[in-house]
């Protein structure tokens, strides 16, 4: 393969024989961008795009959290062994499930995207996880059919695993190839104000069931209201995504409506999404996404997920409590989130990200020392100090990961990145810190846990390349207004390159 610098591949002293040839060389090789190259966005167009992402997104983390604030009573239901621990352990088990076949879901979903479109895949992404949530609520308890019952929610909960497989790796790229260059960061945010808004969702509807509703009746009918629900929301978020046009950048690549000339030579000319190609030449990179997916997924779940039964069961706390603090916690984030996307576009992601690393690694044990005081006060500052940390991530990474992979293989590489990761290290944290508990006596190994993750997360950010403000790979330049598309092509220098 012809190396992309005539100087690297020639003799040093060919190119000062030949000045003139070589100059040709590499003004072919890294053509002047002309103003068509170059994407100019539509405000109105990025913020339908934002908004179908981000809700849709809630609705996917609506259903995920749903099940992770009724693991007690779903233990109760559908694993009635007596012992308090193996039924939450086999409700944890089922909870881990479906992210087991994620990574399935996410090299289906994925190579799928980046062939036939993003939006389409979105689409069928979301039908199915409705269908799989909604199913959940009409399974039968164990008491009614035996075994069955067990068997069909891990069935389900397969469906949802599978279909999300394709979901975070295709709302994040949808938005990145959307946004322009110098605010994907904050555009990219409210992706997460998304998975943000579906736990609080989640939580908000559980709690209300727990104070109105006695044990008997939660587990009699009051567990399946939060899943049937899922049915209607899934059609919003359907409309919504129908609604919607292809990506700029993918448009390129198909040879759309959106055209790229000369300039754009490096720019990917097709849409081939070849499983087989992620793995052979980008398995640096997806080393470099599953380790900071991990990081991030261990935190993220052990905050969002796994926190109301920490409380519940380690501490004492009714179910009701513990959730109620948790969702004052995210309300606050979701106030904040947007605000860490600016900076990251302003700073950069690698020191957000930073940032986000080292605080779990540095406060995440003083934060579980104050939790375990037991006083709503410590509780919830020890949660901010989670919460804060966590944040510096969550406006981040949406931005931040799309833009480890080309456009050509965007959507692919990172449903199969993300997915393995979420897989081995995120749907099993609250396993694996239920199993740890138990093994070890101490009820300080959720900080433990999430301090290993981090230290891995902090070695992913300093292996990482900063992205912020520059064009996604594989696309050419994107701006908000024609003014600066203009700017843009006369500030070039006499050899540039994107």
């Amino acid at each position: 393969m012809a190396a992309s610098d005539p100087h690297q591949a020639a003799d040093p002293e060919a190119v000062k024989r030949h000045p003139a040839l070589f100059r040709a060389i590499r003004k072919r090789q890294n053509p002047r961008l002309r103003r068509t190259d170059i994407t100019v966005t539509d405000d109105q167009a990025v913020k339908r795009a934002v908004k179908a992402a981000s809700l849709g997104n809630a609705m996917e983390w609506f259903d995920f959290g749903i099940y992770s604030y009724l693991a007690v009573t779903i233990g109760h239901v559908f694993f009635p062994s007596g012992n308090d621990t193996t039924q939450l352990l086999s409700s944890f088990a089922t909870f881990a499930v479906a992210f087991l076949v994620r990574p399935l879901g996410g090299m289906f979903f994925g190579p799928m995207g980046d062939k036939i479109g993003r939006k389409k895949v979105l689409a069928l992404t979301m039908i199915l996880m409705a269908i799989g949530t909604f199913a959940i609520g009409v399974i039968p308890s164990h008491d009614t059919i035996g075994i069955w019952a067990p068997v069909l929610l891990i069935v389900f909960r397969m469906l949802q695993g599978f279909s999300t497989g394709g979901e975070y790796g295709g709302a994040s790229t949808f938005i990145a190839e959307y946004a322009p260059d110098k605010r994907r960061g904050f555009f990219g945010s409210f992706l997460e104000f998304g998975t943000l808004a579906g736990y609080v969702g989640a939580a908000g509807l559980v709690t209300a069931l727990y104070a109105v509703l006695d044990t008997p009746q939660m587990e009699s009918w009051g567990w399946r209201i939060p899943f049937l629900v899922a049915g209607p929301l899934g059609l919003v978020g359907l409309y919504l995504r129908l609604r919607l046009d292809e990506t700029p950048a993918f448009q390129k690549l198909e040879g759309g409506t959106a055209h790229a000339t000369e300039a754009a030579d490096h720019v990917e000319s097709t849409a081939k999404g070849d499983l087989a190609k992620i793995f052979r030449q980008y398995w640096p990179t997806l080393i470099l996404c599953i380790a900071l997916v991990g990081a991030y997924n261990i935190t993220d779940y052990m905050l969002l997920s796994y926190m109301p039964t920490y409380l519940s069961d380690e501490l004492g706390y009714s179910e009701t409590h513990g959730l109620l603090i948790l969702l004052v916690v995210m309300v606050f984030l979701m106030l904040i989130i947007s605000r860490f996307g600016k900076m990251s576009d302003r700073f950069g992601r690698k020191p957000l990200l930073m940032a986000g690393m080292l605080g779990f690694l540095f406060l995440s044990l003083p934060a579980f020392l104050l939790i375990r005081q037991g006083s709503i006060v410590a509780i919830t500052a020890g949660m901010l100090m989670l919460g804060l940390s966590l944040v510096c991530m969550l406006g981040t990474m949406s931005a931040a990961l799309p833009a480890l992979f080309p456009t050509n293989v965007r959507y692919g590489s990172l449903s199969v990145g993300y997915n393995l990761s979420a897989s081995i290290f995120g749907g099993t944290t609250p396993l694996v810190i239920t199993a740890l508990i138990s093994w070890s006596g101490s009820n300080l190994m959720p900080a433990y846990y999430a301090m290993a993750a981090a230290l891995i997360g902090v070695i992913a950010v300093a292996c990482m390349k900063e992205t912020a403000n520059k064009p996604l790979a594989g696309s050419p330049p994107s701006v908000e207004t024609p003014e600066e598309a203009v700017e843009l092509v006369e500030a070039q220098s006499p050899d540039p390159k994107f």
